[in-house]
């Protein structure tokens, strides 16, 4: 038995021992060290490289940035005598951060720690070979024990990768020999006479896992044995079509051996058999109905015209990487029970077809009716077609319209309500904007409006009532003031839109600034217009972040994924088409990967999403400023009201040129504790201190209510207009709607 532990520790005349297994380690500026590496040094036959210099600057560049500790290390020199080599190396911890970094995050870094603490044997360094080299490769052990008596020949060159002049060498040393050319830290203990009786305790005293890849039929079940006795599972892969055992004897301490496919067999009653003698043993553990074909046959061929069981470089490498995927769910603590399973490549692709199906399919689905162009000719079709063009929450459209002669009422449709929409006051800030725009309509018409909220009570879900109060025509210019102004909106509000193209950051004048605030309080409400580029990053970051927080939440993920319309796929007449977020072609396709809800939860067991946020922070530095709506109070009727100022400024804003989106956060309608853990129970504390910091940042009291953030920017290009649900979906059918249709 031979143990290299990587401790720094350098072996007393093996320095130049060919023989050996071990890289022989020193501290690079220890004087104990100094006549060590003079003598090396010194010697003809070293070779000297360094290597040190080159890691420290990959090191520097990793990403997040290495600690002090690890950029402070000292560095090391290792001596690998079978190659009379010296080479200068990073020192341990910063070694394994480098080596492993490209790991992640198919391993995360907390995993890769976790991994890097098992110990686990290799019995057979056939097969074995590849297993124990990928597991070193993969980082998933911080301890290898390789047992095998045999030594290289010609014929193992169609499955381990070593070449002609490691023949005649022990497998388990020229493996040992590969692995410390990767990772010189790794412990490695060799069992160059295999698993004798008296090997069998050091061997697997301590371990966390054995895979067992001999060919020894009494040494498999004596491995077996003494692993079941100790609560070590063992793991095994045999080539022949991906087949790869789990026996979890630490979870089940009396599970039969071979899942009891050999039935009583014990390992000192298959001792000594000769291959002949072994296949029929062999075919109750392989399973003979299973085998492939080519398998099968060869089996009956030998000792005839073939000298002993097939194995192929690809299926071995196959097998390797089934352990490894085996060995990653039993460090991850994840499901992997006791049994068998076959990854059979040679099946998939004779079953292999081109039907792929895109994710995405051609645009088939009809487009929305447009209602931009519609003009209606009688007055109650205008309003209602004014409160269908009304902004909501992923165009939800939270409202039923009933519409009789001089009256319509806006109903609360609950069931197009979400998690964000707390309390349903969301869904009152956009039928307040529904009620807005019915008055600019009315007004239009020459007709006055008299604005009832909750008109059978708070528990009746009529929210408003809009009773139309007709004007003669040739009485237009005795519109009072107010119905004038609202009249000249009329243009702007029919065209108002979200736009989410990126637009361009340019300087918003004081009139226009001052159209902004007027218009929040003509309905009774505040704007703060934010153009301050400290502030607006500050802002920016708190709007990413929320949206990171968004994206990692499950039931917010699955909403905001569910809002989200792809032509082709889904109707368009609701929810956000996928065509107005003004996105390329490679941002849709990480929307595409962002959409998974597997991803998500991945990325927030590991702490990370941050590029989730990335589009929002950039589109709001770079846009012109933010106008933040807000309201005194928080009851219904306030929502109502600042819904009703939100549209108003958006109108005001359209007016002027300016493109509009809103980017409001995931807080906004949370009130208390209470709202945000309905919001989120994995990230309450994280959007409690963003929504403080939001406060903060725009002195919003205590008793004042955000109603809608918007993003404004200059030169945005024209964008697509959202569908809206047809009037058969929204209308209460109870009253006679054709008669209003638009």
């Amino acid at each position: 038995m031979a143990r290299c532990d990587g401790s720094g520790s350098w072996p007393p005349d093996s320095d130049l021992d060919a023989q050996s297994t071990c890289a022989a380690i020193v501290l690079s500026d220890d004087a104990a060290d100094r006549l060590t590496m003079h003598r090396l040094r010194a010697h003809p036959l070293t070779v000297v490289v360094e290597l040190q210099a080159a890691m420290f600057g990959q090191l520097e560049h990793l990403l997040p940035a290495p600690s002090p500790a690890e950029l402070d290390e000292p560095a090391r020199w290792v001596f690998y005598p079978w190659r009379r080599t010296l080479v200068s190396v990073l020192g341990p911890a910063s070694f394994r951060r480098l080596r492993l970094d490209r790991n992640r995050n198919k391993i995360s870094s907390a995993e890769q720690r976790r991994l890097g603490r098992l110990k686990i044997g290799v019995v057979g360094l056939s097969v074995g070979h590849a297993i124990a080299h990928t597991l070193a490769i993969e980082g998933l052990c911080g301890e290898l024990r390789l047992a095998d008596f045999d030594a290289i020949e010609l014929s193992n060159l169609n499955r381990i990768p070593v070449s002609i002049l490691d023949m005649g060498l022990n497998k388990a040393v020229v493996a040992a020999r590969r692995i410390a050319e990767i990772d010189p830290y790794l412990p490695v203990t060799t069992f160059v006479d295999g698993l004798t009786e008296e090997a069998i305790a050091p061997f697997l005293d301590g371990l966390d896992l054995v895979i067992e890849e001999c060919d020894s039929l009494d040494i498999k079940v004596r491995v077996r044995e003494a692993a079941r006795a100790r609560r070590i599972p063992v793991l095994m892969d045999t080539s022949d079509r991906g087949l790869f055992d789990i026996e979890r004897f630490d979870l089940e301490p009396d599970r039969p051996l071979f899942h009891g496919l050999l039935g009583a067999q014990d390992a000192s009653s298959l001792t000594g058999l000769v291959t002949r003698d072994k296949a029929p043993h062999v075919m109750r553990i392989l399973q003979a109905t299973e085998l492939s074909d080519r398998m099968a046959a060869s089996m009956v061929e030998i000792g005839n015209s073939v000298t002993s069981w097939p194995q192929l470089g690809g299926d071995v490498a196959l097998g390797a990487a089934t352990v490894a995927a085996a060995v990653r769910r039993f460090g991850r603590d994840e499901h992997l029970p006791s049994g068998r399973i076959r990854v059979d490549l040679d099946s998939a692709l004779g079953e292999l077809d081109d039907e792929l199906v895109d994710d995405i399919p051609p645009d088939q689905h009809q487009e929305p009716e447009d209602l931009t162009f519609q003009i209606p000719q009688e007055r109650l079709a205008a309003v209602v077609q004014a409160i269908r063009l009304a902004p909501s929450g992923g165009n939800s459209q939270p409202w039923i319209i009933s519409a009789v002669p001089e009256r319509v009422d806006i109903r609360l449709a609950a069931d197009r309500s979400s998690a964000m929409d707390v309390a349903y006051r969301g869904s009152y800030v956009a039928i307040g904007a529904a009620g807005f725009n019915a008055r600019v309509a009315a007004a239009e018409y020459l007709a006055g409006t008299a604005v009832t909220e909750f008109p059978d009570g708070a528990a009746s879900d009529i929210v408003l009532c809009i009773d139309v109060l007709s004007m003669d025509v040739e009485h237009r210019g005795d519109q009072q003031p107010a119905d004038r102004l609202l009249t000249s909106l009329y243009p702007a509000m029919i065209r108002r839109i979200t736009n989410r193209n990126a637009g361009r950051r340019s300087p918003i004048s004081v009139a226009i600034g001052q159209e902004l605030r007027a218009a929040a309080r003509a309905e009774g409400a505040t704007v703060r217009l934010v153009t301050d580029s400290a502030l607006m990053a500050e802002l920016a970051d708190i709007l990413a972040e929320s949206d990171r927080l968004r994206y990692l939440t499950p039931v917010l993920h699955r909403e905001m994924m569910s809002e989200l319309k792809w032509p082709g796929r889904d109707r368009l007449d609701t929810g956000i088409d996928v065509r107005t977020l003004g996105l390329d072609p490679v941002d849709l396709a990480k929307l595409q990967v962002a959409s998974r809800a597997d991803v998500m939860a991945l990325l927030a067991s590991w702490g990370g999403g941050r590029a989730l946020g990335d589009s929002t922070r950039d589109r709001v530095t770079a846009s012109s400023g933010l106008a933040i709506v807000t309201v005194d109070g928080d009851s219904a009727s306030a929502y109502l009201r600042g819904g009703a100022a939100a549209e108003r400024v958006w109108v005001a804003a359209t007016r002027s040129g300016l493109g509009v989106q809103p980017m409001s956060p995931v807080f906004l309608y949370a009130r208390n504790d209470s709202d945000l853990r309905g919001l989120t129970a994995d990230f309450t504390a994280e959007l409690a201190l963003l929504q403080q910091r939001f406060n903060r940042l725009l002195t919003i009291g205590p008793d004042e209510a955000p109603i809608l953030v918007l993003r404004l920017s200059h030169d945005a290009g024209p964008p697509i207009r959202s569908g809206r649900l047809p009037i058969s979906e929204i209308a209460n059918r109870t009253t006679a709607f054709e008669e209003v249709s638009p």
